[in-house]
Parts: structure tokens; sequence; C-alpha cells
């Protein structure tokens, strides 16, 4: 007698080569049209699949993990953060979470200080200005910028990827790094980088560079406002590849505007993919589509670490990424 296999939805498409494996040993359903699913249709997911496997576009509430017809055992998100599910409730219904952890560090960091170097340099207004065919030719004080070697970066949340992009902007560009966090990080974790710890207040008044890395909660939600934007440099820039809601956009667009910061370098959005209101005209910010994880190898390896989570729960075995 055949077992029955495990009913497992995709809310959008995977890599390929992780999609087959899925295919080949679960029953598989992928949402083909690979955009958001609608609320009716994550409903109409949790109460045929025992695993679906969300993504940030896809918002789990309490609503449909509470509605009676709900089957789901496990939420094998695709990614690291996973603020847009209620775990509260999904522990209530005795449905595990899993994430991604690990595996998107490096890829990210690359945003972040691709972003950095984006904003100080200037090179996203230059690039639109060949573009446009308004060069004119090199000059002594054309499209002046800041340099970076050297200057100081404070990173919110030294995790693994603040930690990775740490280092790239210590060892890589010279950078004097400080954090802050809910504590300081052992010896062992730093790792030979000279980071200091500090209070947010003093990283925010000290930094050249800011770059948030802090998972998404409703200690940090709006933590980047008018007060926090108000206590760094008039020179200092602003990289976001965290969460968009730990940055109050309306805010961050007034002190772009009125020069209470020089600049940002923005990989996430509060309400993406809309944009709070005059973002996208200011010369002084750099707007990336969420890209951060986006390289070929580390979505492939994101699938691979849902995949590993999904087998192990259909074996009944812990779970090797479980967050709720």
């Amino acid at each position: 007698m055949n077992k029955v296999k495990l009913r497992v939805a995709l809310t959008r498409r995977w890599p390929e080569s992780v999609e087959q494996v899925l295919g080949e040993h679960f029953d598989l359903r992928i949402n083909q049209e690979n955009r958001g699913m609608t609320q009716e249709e994550l409903g109409a997911a949790l109460a045929w699949a025992d695993v679906v496997c969300p993504t940030v576009t896809d918002a789990i509430t309490a609503d449909l993990l509470g509605a009676a017809q709900v089957k789901t055992k496990l939420l094998a998100n695709f990614g690291v953060g996973f603020n847009h599910i209620d775990t509260a409730t999904a522990s209530r219904r005795g449905i595990a979470v899993t994430n991604t952890p690990g595996v998107l560090t490096d890829a990210t960091a690359e945003i972040a200080l691709t972003l950095l170097l984006s904003t100080a340099r200037r090179t996203a207004e230059g690039e639109r200005l060949v573009r446009a065919g308004k060069w004119a030719g090199w000059h002594p004080t054309h499209m002046l910028s800041t340099q970076v070697s050297g200057k100081s970066l404070g990173i919110i949340g030294l995790g693994r990827i603040g930690l990775a992009f740490a280092r790239q902007a210590h060892f890589g560009l010279g950078m004097e790094v400080l954090y802050s966090g809910r504590r300081p990080q052992s010896a062992h974790v730093l790792d030979g980088l000279p980071a200091r710890y500090c209070g947010l207040e003093e990283l925010l008044e000290q930094s050249d560079f800011v770059s948030l890395h802090c998972p998404a909660t409703e200690q940090t939600r709006h933590l980047i406002n008018s007060e926090t934007l108000a206590l760094m440099k008039p020179e200092a820039h602003l990289i976001n590849t965290a969460r968009g809601d730990v940055v109050h956009e309306s805010d961050l667009v007034r002190a772009l505007s009125s020069g209470v910061i020089a600049g940002a370098g923005l990989d996430v959005y509060e309400a993406e993919p809309k944009l709070a209101k005059g973002l996208v005209e200011l010369a002084n910010v750099v707007l990336l589509p969420h890209m951060g994880s986006g390289t070929t190898q580390t979505r492939v390896a994101m699938g691979e670490c849902a995949l590993a989570n999904i087998r192990a729960f259909a074996a009944g075995e812990p779970l090797p990424n479980q967050v709720g």
C-alpha cells in the first residue's frame, strides 16, 4: 500500500532545482502565477496543505491561522525574517514555524556594502546622468562625493548579517565599527573584529554611516524616526537591508529633503512594493528592489534549507530551524 504523500504548498516560485526535489517527494502545489497570494488564496492553501511555504510577501495573520479549516502543521518560511507570520497564533494552533538563517548572510551583507558605497560615492546619480546623455565630461569639481575609507560605521544589530558586513567594512575599507544591540557580543563571536559596543544614541551621534541589521519587532518598529534621525551627523548616511518598518519612511523623506542627514540606501520598505510619497524624487537616496539575498546560489541554498525543515517534519524529527 502506497504511503500518502505530505502535501506541500509554495506561495511563490522557488529555484527550479529545489522545486524538482519537492515534487519528487511530496504532493506539491505551486503558485504558478508567481505573485503575492491574496488572503483568500492563502486560506485555501492552509486548508489543503500539511506544509505551507510562505515568503515575506505573505501575511500569515491570526485570522488566517485561526480558521477552523486550517490543516497546515508547518509553515516552512522561505527567508530568515518571519515577522509576516503571527507566530503566537501559530503556536496556539500547534503549527510549527521554521526559517532559513545563515545561508543568506554573505549575499545580504554584500548588498549593504553596495548601498553604502553607492550612497557615499553617488554612483546611482552618476549612472543616471550618463544614461540620460547629460554628462559633459570630467572636471575637478564634478559630482564630488564622500570618501568611505577610514570612516565610522554604526551597526544596529550585530547578528550574522551585521557581523559579516562589519568585517567587510573594517577589513576591506578600514572603517571603525561601532555597534548597538541587546548585549555586547563575545570575543569569540567578534573573532578579531575590533568593534566597540555602545548605546543607540551614542552610535547615531558618532557614526558617519548607520546600517540597520536588527529584526522587525514591536521594539524596533520605527526605531529610526524624526527624533533618532536628528541625532545623526548632517553628513551621515543611513543603510537599511533589514526590514522596512524599522524606519519611519515619511520621517526619512523629510530628513533627506531638509538636510538632516546626507543620504540613504534602502533595499526594504515599510509597505513594499509601495514607497513613501516623495522618496523616488530624491537624488540622495539609492533604492533597490529588496534584492539582498538575490543571488542564484543564495536562493537555491534558502530553498534547500527550507527543504531540510520539511524533510525533518515529514520524518517526525526535530526541526533544524524552528522559530515558533
